[in-house]
């Protein structure tokens, strides 16, 4: 009986399970989240916001669109808690069926014409549970992979819960694309935008049930008997660079890919004043270049580092960032494509190896608290302020230079994250033993 057991978790336990777990899982997670910010960009302006002028309203739009980056490092506080407390497995259970949940009710949200001002108060409650769902979300799957794999591995292996990103936002896309691509503009308007909101319901019962089949990670079973009372404390007072170091590095990250892929839907639309489908099929064909590559340069970082490999997209987006908004600006289908594929290439560099690159700043027993604290408190000055800056920047500039040079600022900081991390490749710190389970 404990042989068949054993063999039982061993096959849960299996990488390629585990692997096929978080990318599904996180594909869904990020699917919910980017549905919300593309129908923030082309709809929700007009249906929760129709007393403002346009300008205002995709502002206000985008403003519900933050308040799920200011939720999710309360996610990371809340989960990764209990992610270190008690393990991996049934946190991301719990994460997944917390987002399914809030977008499926979007979808059935009254607008203002029915519910007046409160429908714009429910949507900001529920795209608040949907940052909390996704603060625990990244987190966990990122740990998870990690922490199932062997040691020269790990870029690649945490690389693939980060392929969950484009994949989502493909899909995303792609659903918004086909309902706009055969409705007319009333219809889409009227109910078509509610379908993929209704869509993750069915989604979600698919992730969970690959979410059962895995078993919990083999290094927490490890230090379960020494786990934190209060992780979050021990990460503020044992690892205080590598949290700032995931922070910084974080930020310059969010704020290229929420300028290239979300607010390129507004500017292509409102500034170039061009159809909703150039915009929308640049970023389902960048989306698709992106995802192909984000585990190559995670496993291109375990050979030759992190931080090289890293470095050399941040620089990369940031030259680009200043070739991006001309481009968009010929109105050519063609040349806007190139625009987005060539950013999200640049993405993908950064985006293949962060996932390791942050996880490996902290220690088995408070990795998911340490690791989703970093990359979700970036998020709020990153991903949640980049759209509504970029519409702000533009607005009172009357040139989307300014824009460029607000995202190449931003991956200066990233640089200087880099910097300053600690290579994974240097000895674990001597200062408290009991981590030495940190990855070097």
């Amino acid at each position: 009986m404990a042989e068949r057991t054993t063999q039982a978790q061993s096959r849960h336990s299996a990488p390629r399970r585990v692997i096929l777990a978080g990318l599904i899982g996180t594909s869904l997670e990020w699917y919910d989240f980017f549905l919300y910010g593309s129908a923030a960009a082309l709809v929700f302006g007009k249906l929760f916001f129709p007393t403002f002028a346009p300008v205002t309203a995709t502002l206000l739009a985008f403003t519900t669109y933050a308040i799920g980056f200011v939720a999710r490092p309360l996610g990371g506080i809340v989960f990764g808690h209990f992610g270190d407390r008690v393990g991996r497995r049934g946190v991301l259970v719990v994460t997944l069926v917390l987002m399914g949940a809030a977008t499926f009710a979007i979808g059935l949200l009254p607008t203002y014409a029915t519910w007046g001002a409160v429908a714009p108060i429910v949507l900001v409650t529920l795209r608040f549970l949907q940052g909390l769902g996704l603060g625990g979300e990244w987190g966990g799957a990122v740990v998870m992979t990690m922490e199932h794999g062997g040691a020269a591995r790990r870029g690649l292996n945490a690389a693939w819960p980060q392929v969950g990103v484009p994949a989502g936002n493909l899909l995303a896309a792609g659903v918004l694309w086909v309902l706009n691509a055969v409705q007319p503009d009333a219809a889409f308007l009227s109910w078509g935008w509610r379908v993929p909101f209704l869509l993750s319901g069915v989604l979600v019962l698919v992730g969970l049930w690959i979410r059962f089949a895995v078993a919990e990670s083999p290094q927490f079973r490890a230090v379960a008997d020494e786990t934190s009372p209060m992780p979050l404390v021990e990460v503020l007072t044992r690892h205080p660079r590598g949290l700032l170091v995931a922070m910084a590095a974080r930020v310059g990250t969010d704020v290229a890919f929420y300028v290239f892929t979300l607010y390129v839907l507004t500017y292509v639309t409102g500034t170039v004043k061009l159809p909703r489908d150039y915009a929308l099929s640049a970023v389902l064909i960048g989306s698709g270049v992106q995802l192909a590559l984000i585990p190559l340069f995670g496993a291109l970082s375990d050979r030759v580092g992190r931080r090289p490999v890293y470095a050399a997209g941040a620089i990369g987006a940031g030259v680009w960032a200043f070739a991006f908004f001309p481009l968009l600006d010929t109105g050519n289908r063609a040349a806007i494509v190139l625009a987005v594929a060539v950013a999200l290439i640049a993405h993908a560099a950064m985006y293949g190896p962060q996932a390791a690159f942050v996880a490996e700043q902290f220690s088995t027993r408070l990795r998911y608290s340490g690791a989703s604290m970093g990359y979700q408190i970036a998020g709020i000055f990153g991903g949640a302020l980049a759209p509504i800056v970029a519409v702000k920047l533009v607005a009172a500039t009357g040139t989307a230079t300014s824009v460029a040079v607000y995202v190449a600022g931003a991956l200066v900081l990233t640089g200087v994250g880099l910097a300053f991390a600690r290579d994974e490749r240097e000895p674990a710190p001597q200062a408290a033993p009991e981590m030495a389970e940190v990855v070097a």
